[in-house]
């Protein structure tokens, strides 16, 4: 038997990263996966493994949003995985940038999570897990101001929802890894004007000597998922996970 026999998921930005290696980590431990992401060729590579449904959503969208919701007439967890790094300080961060990345970061949770929880609140149980970062209230990184702005919303929103409705079955948890190794990481590296010199930067921050991996990450999050925490009462509301903590991150394993 799988951890999450049975348990109906639906997350996003499914197509790669974190949010594909948790749909596949997901399926692996009997879970009926709802794999979304704006990406449909990428995403489409999920549909031959079993236990997952992969459709193309922009969770940015409350239409989009609200016609996956109709599309589900329970759900047991929802993923907010969502999200777009902008890179500078604040004088670097345009109206627009700004715009943006709080709409990915922060808005698509807001609908998803408005969305996605009468279902949930209907059976009195329900899991919300949303991606964080330890790049928010918990620490301050070099030229990721707006980054994380919206990540520390993300924080914000996670305890309000936990503290509203932990008395009516839902559990919503954040994780807010370190620096980790996905498509999306390599691809800002590769986009600075020395992506040699920017890897070593990255490399040099971790304290175990390598990053984070998507999977991970994943292993955290089918924890989260499953029913294995429902009795954890310090992991019922408004927990923040980290993992693989950097070298002045003073080797968090946990922020409350």
């Amino acid at each position: 038997m799988g951890r999450l026999d049975g348990k109906v998921i639906v997350l996003s930005a499914a197509a790669q990263g974190i949010g594909r290696a948790a749909a596949i980590a997901f399926a692996k431990e009997g879970a009926k996966v709802t794999a979304t992401d704006i990406n449909g060729e990428k995403l489409r590579e999920l549909d031959s493994i079993a236990g997952i449904r992969t459709k193309v959503v922009d969770v940015t969208k409350k239409d989009q949003v609200e016609e996956l919701a109709k599309e589900h007439d329970h759900v047991d967890v929802l993923f907010n995985v969502a999200g777009f790094v902008h890179h500078g300080s604040i004088l670097d961060c345009e109206e627009a940038d700004w715009d943006f990345t709080m709409n990915v970061n922060v808005r698509s949770m807001f609908l998803m999570t408005r969305a996605f929880l009468p279902k949930m609140l209907a059976k009195k149980s329900g899991n919300i897990i949303n991606m964080s970062s330890v790049a928010s209230s918990i620490k301050g990184v070099v030229n990721r101001c707006v980054y994380s702005t919206s990540k520390a919303a993300v924080i914000g929103l996670t305890k309000s929802v936990a503290a509203d409705y932990l008395d009516q079955g839902i559990r919503c948890n954040c994780v807010c890894p370190g620096t980790v190794d996905t498509p999306s990481l390599r691809g800002r590296i590769q986009a600075q004007p020395d992506p040699e010199q920017a890897y070593k930067d990255f490399m040099a921050r971790q304290k175990t000597g390598r990053m984070c991996t998507a999977e991970e990450v994943a292993y955290l999050c089918v924890y989260l998922a499953s029913d294995e925490v429902s009795s954890a009462l310090f992991l019922v509301g408004s927990l923040t996970s980290l993992v693989f903590p950097q070298r002045d991150s003073g080797g968090y394993l946990s922020h409350g």
